[in-house]
Order: structure tokens, then C-alpha cells, then sequence
């Protein structure tokens, strides 16, 4: 699949991993994830939460689930479906207390459908999604080295 501006990559300890975003879905949770990995926000930031057959959770610079950007993001719930691959942001029991937290499911997860907003999916490097360390918390967890808007690589 050809690069776009909505096409993230996320260089992990356990390999590429490269998202194509969904702003027909949720065009304000992709327009602030463009924002903060322009800004080196997750890089370096671990996989905090990471639950077998489904999900792995990122993007809280605490690396504990507990922070985020500072920026609270209103609910972009949409029909999409949460499967493998489906990226989709994490939140509080608020449903517009989205903001820098997301994650990648293993596996189908319906029963997050309508509740959570999803706004991308894995098109290349799920396997190494799949070997992203497990645990809640994860001990010496994996992280994000360096993600980057594709469109932003210079050639």
C-alpha cells in the first residue's frame, strides 16, 4: 500500500509497524495524533498495558496508563469495527477523556464497539505487534522508538 499523509509509523523494539489513519472516521483524534507525532510526543514511550488475545496500549508518557498529553479530545465514536488490527483510542469513563492514549487489538473486540473511537488500522508489521510483551503492567516493556507521519520521511 502506497504512502499518504495519514499514514503513521511507529518504529518499536520489536519492529515497524505502520498505520494508515482514518480521518473520515475521527478527524479530530487523527488531526492530534498528527500534532503529537510531529512534536516526538511517543517517542520513546512504552507499551504500558498489553492484555493476550486483545490489545496493546500506548501513549501515556508516564508509561503507567495514568497521563497524557493534557489535551482532552471530544468522542468520535464511530460504526467501525474494533478487529485485529483496528487502532482506537483508549479513554476514562468520561467518553470525551480520549487524548494521547491508544491502542492496537490482537483480536476481534466487539463488545468496545460504538464505545471507543477508532481512528486507524495496522496495514503492515502486525506480526510484530504480536510480539510486544505482555502484561498490566509489562515489565521491561516495549516502546515506540520513533513514529513519524510517512509523509514527512524525507526520501
Amino acid at each position: 500500500m502506497a504512502a499518504t499523509e495519514n499514514t503513521l509509523i511507529l518504529e518499536t523494539t520489536q519492529g515497524p509497524v505502520t498505520i494508515e489513519m482514518r480521518p473520515d472516521l475521527a478527524p479530530n483524534h487523527v488531526a492530534r495524533i498528527k500534532e503529537l507525532v510531529r512534536e516526538g510526543f511517543y517517542d520513546g514511550i512504552v507499551f504500558h498495558r498489553v492484555i493476550e488475545g486483545f490489545m496493546a496500549q500506548t501513549g501515556c508518557p508516564h508509561g503507567t496508563g495514568t497521563g497524557g498529553s493534557g489535551k482532552k479530545l471530544k468522542a468520535e465514536f464511530n460504526k467501525e469495527p474494533h478487529v485485529r488490527g483496528t487502532a482506537s483510542m483508549a479513554r476514562a469513563a468520561n467518553p470525551d477523556s480520549g487524548d494521547s492514549q491508544f491502542f492496537i487489538c490482537f483480536d476481534d473486540a466487539a463488545f468496545l464497539n460504538g464505545q471507543y473511537t477508532v481512528w486507524g488500522k495496522v496495514t503492515e508489521g502486525m506480526e510484530n505487534v504480536d510480539k510486544i510483551k505482555r502484561g498490566e503492567p509489562v515489565q521491561n516493556p516495549d516502546k515506540i522508538v520513533k513514529a513519524r507521519m510517512a509523509a514527512d520521511a524525507t526520501a
